[in-house]
């Protein structure tokens, strides 16, 4: 390859951590010929059609934009051969059948937020944090048929910190996951770009969807346990239990460690400060929640208008 310009490249992507990427190969000088992302849906009170943020950034820059809902159908697949690109890269798009990240002579690239093979999957920044990680990184790498078993290309490590949150660890990685890609990019036009097959024999841990059943908290875990899980999945799709019948999101806890003979779940509080639940090894104070049916809110703000005298028990 003579030059970044020699590249006719595709990108696929739909959220904010696509566009950042996308911004990123446009301004470093690289020939991005056209986007594929999702259709417009609507959204909000007016149902006004919603584009995608890597649909939006394509329009104001003026790159053709595709928007496919089956993306094996032939007409699609007619015109997106025409643009005659030589490379693709999807981040955070859906599953390509064969035929679309086959297409191009230098194949289609992929990039993942976690150091493959560990945490493939939909959720790989969430699942970090939950299972109490230290350590985690970005991937690029080769797609093929397996989901996110392709030979690796370049890999980026990042420290997670005992603060951090899913939305927090997701703002690190994008920016990381910006230079993986631009030395990628840069190493396959050089010709120094090496192929590293995934090692396979380690344990693995997985990252799955996220759904209702495995995002509620169960109290009668190790506090620490229940902190990783409410820090994974703030701000979305946010840990959840039952409070006076309803649904409570918890987006943030605090915990402390004591000897306790109360039976988990059990709540303490003084009615207008403080909102602490037993766990198996000490208490967690409810700071930041959202009640159904009321806004997001502080704890004290959520007290001083609640009244909770007639409860004795919360996820249950």
């Amino acid at each position: 390859m003579k030059s970044k310009e020699d590249l006719r490249i595709i990108f696929l992507g739909n959220p904010e951590f696509a566009r950042y990427h996308l911004e990123q190969i446009i301004t470093s000088g690289y020939n991005v010929v056209a986007v594929i992302s999702a259709p417009d849906r609507p959204a909000g009170r007016g149902m006004k059609l919603l584009a995608t943020p890597v649909t939006t950034y394509a329009r104001e820059q003026n790159i053709p934009c595709l928007q496919p809902t089956n993306l094996k159908n032939d007409e699609f697949l007619k015109t997106l051969a025409t643009y005659n690109a030589n490379l693709q890269i999807v981040i955070a798009f859906r599953m390509l059948p064969v035929v679309v990240w086959d297409m191009p002579t230098l194949g289609t690239i992929n990039l993942h937020a976690s150091l493959l093979p560990q945490y493939r999957g939909a959720a790989p920044i969430n699942w970090a944090i939950i299972n109490g990680e230290k350590t985690t990184g970005v991937s690029t790498f080769k797609l093929k048929h397996e989901i996110d078993t392709g030979d690796l290309l370049v890999q980026k490590e990042c420290a997670i910190e005992s603060t951090d949150t899913a939305g927090t660890l997701h703002d690190k990685l994008m920016h990381l996951g910006g230079v993986a890609v631009l030395e990628t990019l840069e190493k396959l036009v050089t010709g120094n770009l090496a192929e590293i097959p995934q090692k396979t024999s380690e344990s693995l841990r997985e990252a799955p969807k996220l759904f209702t059943e495995n995002t509620a908290i169960t109290w009668d875990q190790n506090g620490e346990d229940i902190i990783n899980l409410i820090r994974g999945l703030s701000p979305y799709p946010v840990a959840h239990t039952i409070f006076d019948d309803k649904k409570m999101q918890v987006f943030q806890a605090r915990f402390e460690s004591t000897v306790t003979s109360q039976k988990s779940g059990i709540y303490t509080s003084d009615g207008k400060s403080y909102l602490a639940v037993t766990c198996a090894n000490g208490i967690l104070y409810l700071e930041n929640i959202k009640l159904q049916g009321k806004r997001q809110m502080q704890i004290r703000d959520f007290l001083n208008g609640y009244d909770i005298g007639h409860l004795n028990a919360i996820g249950e």
